[in-house]
C-alpha cells in the first residue's frame, strides 16, 4: 500500500478494462471499509490507544475474530486499503517508456481526483495517525518497503534489468518517501490546502534530480 495515498477505491473505480468484483469480493469490501470506518469514528473520538479491538468490532457490528480475518494488526486497519492493486495496474498501464516519476505522478493525482469528502477526511486522519503514533509509524515502514519491491518490479519490467537491481530500489524508495513527505505538509499545512499541487511541486523535485 501506499500508505500516504490511499485513495479507497471501489468496484467502480477500477482502472479500465480490469474486471469488476463479484458478490462475494463486494461484501468482503463493503465488511472491511464498514471495520475502518468505525475504526476512523472511535479513534477521533476516544483516541488510537483508548481504542481497543473488540469496541471496533462492536461499533462495526462484526465479531472481534472477523476483525483479526480482515486486518492482522490494529495499525493495519489504519494502513490497509484496496489501492494497491489499482496502484499496480495504473502503472503497468502507463508508456513503458515513461519516467517512473511521471507515472507515479499521473496515477496518485488521478486517485487523489478521485477521494469522497469521506475519503479526504480519512485520508488526514490517517496521515495524521502515522505521524502521531509510533506503532503506526513502524508498521508504515514495512509496507512502504513492500510498495517499494513493488514499484522496483515494475520498473525492472520497463528497462530489463534484473529484479533487486539497486538503481531500481533506489528509484522506488525516492519516489514513496517523497509522497510521503507531501502528504505530511498537506496535513500539517492545513488539509483545506491544494494536495494535488503539492503532490506536482514534489514529482518537480525529483525529475529535475533532487537540485534546487
Amino acid at each position: 500500500m501506499l500508505p500516504m495515498v490511499s485513495a479507497r477505491t471501489s468496484a467502480a473505480a477500477t482502472p479500465s478494462g480490469t474486471p469488476k468484483l463479484g458478490l462475494r469480493e463486494r461484501k468482503k469490501l463493503q465488511t472491511r471499509q464498514a471495520i475502518r470506518r468505525a475504526a476512523y469514528r472511535l479513534f477521533a473520538e476516544q483516541g488510537y490507544d483508548a481504542t481497543p479491538v473488540d469496541r471496533i468490532a462492536e461499533a462495526a457490528d462484526v465479531s472481534p475474530s472477523t476483525v483479526f480475518r480482515y486486518f492482522t494488526t490494529k495499525e493495519d486497519i489504519v494502513l490497509t486499503d484496496e489501492y494497491d492493486a489499482v496502484l499496480e495496474a495504473g502503472l503497468r498501464a502507463r508508456p513503458a517508456d515513461e519516467p517512473m516519476v511521471e507515472s507515479m505522478r499521473q496515477v496518485t493525482v488521478e486517485a487523489l481526483r478521485r477521494l469522497t469528502e469521506e475519503e479526504r477526511s480519512e485520508l488526514v486522519q490517517r496521515v495524521r495517525l502515522i505521524r502521531e503514533v509510533p506503532a503506526i509509524r513502524g508498521r508504515t515502514a514495512e509496507n512502504t518497503a513492500r510498495d517499494a519491491e513493488m514499484l522496483a518490479a515494475v520498473l525492472a519490467e520497463r528497462s530489463g534489468r534484473p529484479d533487486g537491481d539497486l538503481e531500481l530500489r533506489v528509484i522506488g524508495a525516492a519516489i514513496l518517501a517523497a509522497l510521503q513527505e507531501a502528504m505530511l505538509a498537506w496535513v500539517e499545512g492545513g488539509p483545506e490546502g491544494d494536495l494535488e499541487a503539492l503532490v506536482h511541486r514534489t514529482m518537480d523535485v525529483l525529475a529535475r534530480g533532487l537540485t534546487l
